[in-house]
Parts: C-alpha cells; structure tokens; sequence
C-alpha cells in the first residue's frame, strides 16, 4: 500500500531534483529521504528514479507516478483542510499580507475552499511591498505576514512565531514561439535579447544582478519593467524579450511551453518564504498556514 510520507519524499526529490534538496525542504536527513524512496521502489517493483551525478530525474514510471502522486497529496491536503474547517466551524476574521507575485498563484485559490465551509469566516488579504506589509504587521493592522526572512531580505526582525514556508527561485524565461532561444548561457550573453525586468519586489536579486552584470562588463537598460507579473508574463510570451521572474509564477506556462526556460549558468538566486505569525493566534492563521502547504506542494 502506498504511503503518504514516501509520496511526499519522492514528490519533493522530483521538485528539487536532489535528494540532499529534498531533505532540506522536508527537515529530515538525506538517508532518511533514501530511504523512503527505496522503500517506494520496493513496494511497487520498478525503480522510479535515474540517480545522476548532478542531478536526479524520474524514469518513465517515475514520471507517472510524479502526476499522480502530487494529485494525490493535494486531494489529501485538501480534504484534512476541509475535515478541519468544518469540525471547528472557524469564524471570525484573519488579515494576511505578502507579496502580489506570491499571493496571486499560492493564495487565492485557497480562499474559496476555506469560506466555502466557513460561511462565519472573513478573509482579508494584502498585496503590498515587504517594507509596506511588515510596517501593516507592526502596526497590528494584519494578523500574518508571507515574505522573505525580514532580517536578511528588508534588515528588520519582526516579533513573531515564524514557519518554513516554501523556497522561491528567480528564472529567466523567453517566449515559447522562439525556436531559437538557447537552453543555457552565461551572464555575459543576457544581452542577446531585450531584457524585460520585475521591479521591487525582489530587492536583494535585482541587487545581486545589477552587481553580476557589472562584473562581466555588460550595461543593460530594461527594455519593458513592471511590478506586475501578470503583465510581465503577457510581454515575455509575445516576443518582446526575456526576464527574471519567480519560478512559482511561471512553471505551469513553462511546462505548456509557452515560456521557456533559460539557465544562467553564472547566476543563480532563491530565497526562503517564512509565515510569520502573532504568538497565541487564533486557530485559523494555523488552518491556513497547512493550506497554504499543501497548495504549495500540489
């Protein structure tokens, strides 16, 4: 019989494409992680897993398994979610903060399944820069906030209970309709296209790239820049050049094809998302929060 914690490890080694990746991101030990998907492999007879040097990536099983697996987990996540919600009849109302570029993928389409069964609940949610929500948090005005590590990414420390939430990468992508677009290059040849440029959100990448940039020699003035991804998304895929955008925004037009993605293989950024919450907080910044995981995962 399959096992929810061996769909979870094997879900997350396929996402991160290591064992050692998977290992951080669930807290356990890489053996562990091994463990578990041996013991997966022995439970169905197949192996389900082509265990490169750099990198680990599913067999034909394996990729089979992946579809079903995350549906799986989803489903699970969900019905707990929902078995929760309406055991404990939850009322009253929860103010949360984060990001647009966040919010907008791994957010929203939680709300409904939570208000569904909750008719009593109120769901405020605010999409802001990091500085402006963790100024809202402070001034009691939101119950949670969704952001980078304040400390490191917006040199604030906020009084707070704080969880692992997911990690968030930056990838540069071009549109799918052009055939010619390289699958790697170096930083040095970010100018053989218009570049298209996230602005504001992202503070300590658009930092790090300005600062990479300078160190290959190359001046870029953007040809098209925005705060908001959706409209970001809309240019890149006409044609009009490549940018950076967060990976948790883009991967399901990545995996259409209709964005494609280039590797920089001299620039790399990710950054840890922390739930941050009030110490003692109602039951429902806790419901949320394993929503919002197992949105993450799905």
């Amino acid at each position: 019989m399959l096992n929810l914690y061996q769909l979870q490890s094997f879900v997350t080694v396929i996402s991160e494409g290591s064992m050692t990746g998977a290992a951080d991101k669930l807290f356990l030990t890489q053996p562990a992680i091994s463990q578990q998907i041996k013991n997966l492999e022995d439970e169905l007879g197949v192996e389900l897993l082509v265990r490169g040097v750099r990198q680990i990536r599913p067999t034909l099983q394996g990729e089979v398994l992946f579809d079903y697996a995350k549906k799986i987990l989803q489903q699970t996540q969900q019905a707990e979610v929902a078995v929760k919600t309406m055991g404990t009849a939850l009322k009253g109302q929860i103010r949360v903060g984060t990001l647009n570029s966040l919010g907008v993928q791994l957010i929203s389409p939680i709300v409904s399944r939570l208000l569904k069964y909750n008719p009593k609940l109120q769901i405020k949610i605010d999409y802001d820069l990091g500085e402006n929500l963790i100024r809202a948090y402070k001034n009691q005005e939101l119950d949670v906030v969704i952001l980078p590590e304040t400390d490191r990414q917006y040199g604030v420390h906020l009084e707070a209970e704080k969880r692992f939430l997911m990690k968030e990468e930056m990838w540069l992508v071009g549109s799918g309709k052009e055939t010619d677009m390289p699958s790697n290059i170096s930083l040095a040849e970010l100018g053989r296209y218009p570049l298209i440029t996230f602005t504001k959100e992202y503070p300590l990448f658009s930092e790090m790239l300005e600062k990479s940039l300078q160190q290959v020699g190359l001046k870029m003035e953007p040809a098209f820049e925005s705060t908001n991804v959706g409209t970001l998304k809309r240019v890149i895929e006409s044609g009009l050049g490549w940018g950076f955008l967060p990976a948790l925004t883009i991967k399901k037009q990545v995996k259409m094809g209709r964005l494609n993605r280039v590797h920089v293989k001299d620039l790399s950024f990710e950054v840890d998302f922390f739930y941050y919450q009030r110490k003692g907080s109602e039951k429902i910044v806790d419901v949320f929060f394993q929503a919002l995981q197992g949105q993450e995962r799905s």
